[in-house]
């Protein structure tokens, strides 16, 4: 890996705005600007949505952050998100032909970041929320979802989420167990909570979610709104810890180093899955994962195989939503992509359970079957 700081430094910025056009004479000048400018301004006047065939809107994202969860350096602010909201746009650019532009907000108070947002997004065809403290950010992608008329997307939630079902998929798949499955969620954060809703939506039962008390259930009396969606989720009524959790074919976490305990991964059933998705430093290592006994291990990380990479689904989901003019995503949606994900693997192993970020396939799998998913 070359040095980050030398090349950030190198470079300025990974962005820049370059014009599709250039004005070389008075007469291209007149076209492009004034008075010409005029003509699609008066159409776009009299109806809203030409905007997405005379500007930008149709290819645009904003990427919003407060800085308040920033990678897994926590509250460190709009400045210092940048660079990683920055890496975000590049990656939508390189993959999806997507522009999008970082927007990070010195502004913490969620009623106040939706009325930003609302009044930034006639400019945008969709609105990616990234690195956003939890409950915070629900209710922020809630009033959004409710109040535009264009897509909002929690890569953190929805991303994670998607990228992880394509992965369990074919590591069930490969170890041939299927949605029967025993599954233990760690964490109840913004991907914990969102992996528990959309493995469940996919038809996955038996899952139980944990928070650092312990498992969520209807039993508990200081779950707040969010969590009590999940303690929903956990119909065995499983109420101890991680640690005396005992059968379980998959665990999945998405909490911190050393949130998995060599306990609960020693009394799963086999073969068994484990995807630790803590970064930049996974819940156990690749060296744990091997002693342990596992037999499929994915983790966030580039440098272990099956990495669980966000990057492997919002260029090709916003992609898709951006052609596909949708307004609101739907959970279908959602299991739609992480379909278009697994199956750009044609042959899994354990070792290989997702494609490689870099994988052409991923983009064009993913707007396939979204668009289906809309007709179905």
């Amino acid at each position: 890996m070359s040095d980050p700081i030398e090349l950030h430094r190198k470079l300025h910025g990974k962005l820049s705005v370059v014009g599709k056009t250039r004005m070389k004479t008075m007469d291209d000048m007149a076209t492009l600007y004034t008075p010409g400018v005029a003509k699609p301004c008066l159409e776009i006047a009299k109806d809203r949505s030409l905007a997405y065939d005379y500007t930008m809107k149709w290819n645009t994202v904003a990427i919003v952050t407060d800085g308040t969860r920033v990678l897994g350096l926590g509250d460190i602010g709009p400045e210092a998100a940048l660079p990683v909201m920055e890496g975000k746009a590049l990656i939508m650019k390189q993959f999806g032909k997507i522009d999008a532009f970082p927007i990070c907000l010195a502004e913490k108070d969620p009623d106040k970041i939706v009325e930003i947002v609302k009044a930034l997004s006639p400019g945008f065809g969709a609105i990616n929320l990234e690195d956003m403290e939890t409950p915070k950010v629900f209710h922020i992608e809630k009033r959004l979802t409710e109040e535009l008329d264009i897509p909002v997307f929690h890569d953190d939630q929805h991303g994670t989420a998607m990228v992880v079902l394509a992965g369990l998929y074919n590591a069930l798949k490969v170890l041939g167990k299927d949605r029967k499955a025993k599954i233990a969620i760690v964490g109840a954060g913004s991907a914990g909570s969102a992996i528990a809703k959309l493995l469940h939506a996919a038809g996955f039962s038996d899952i139980t979610v944990f928070d650092s008390k312990g498992a969520i259930n209807k039993t508990r009396n200081d779950l707040d709104e969010y969590k009590k969606e999940l303690a929903a989720l956990n119909s065995s009524g499983f109420s101890g810890t991680i640690s005396d959790f005992r059968g379980a074919d998959v665990i999945i976490s998405a909490s911190k180093p050393g949130a998995l305990p060599p306990d609960a991964i020693k009394a799963m059933n086999k073969p068994n899955i484990v995807f630790a998705l803590s970064n930049p430093i996974s819940e156990i290592s690749l060296e744990q994962a091997k002693e342990l006994g596992i037999d499929v291990f994915g983790t966030g990380r580039s440098d272990y195989p099956n990495q669980i990479n966000n990057a492997l689904c919002f260029p090709g989901f916003l992609r898709a939503l951006l052609d596909l003019r949708v307004k609101k995503i739907t959970v279908e949606m959602k299991i739609a992509a992480a379909k278009g994900i697994a199956e750009s693997v044609k042959d899994p192993t354990r070792d290989r359970i997702v494609p490689d970020v870099f994988d052409r396939k991923v983009v064009k799998n993913i707007f396939k079957k979204v668009k289906k998913s809309l007709s179905s």
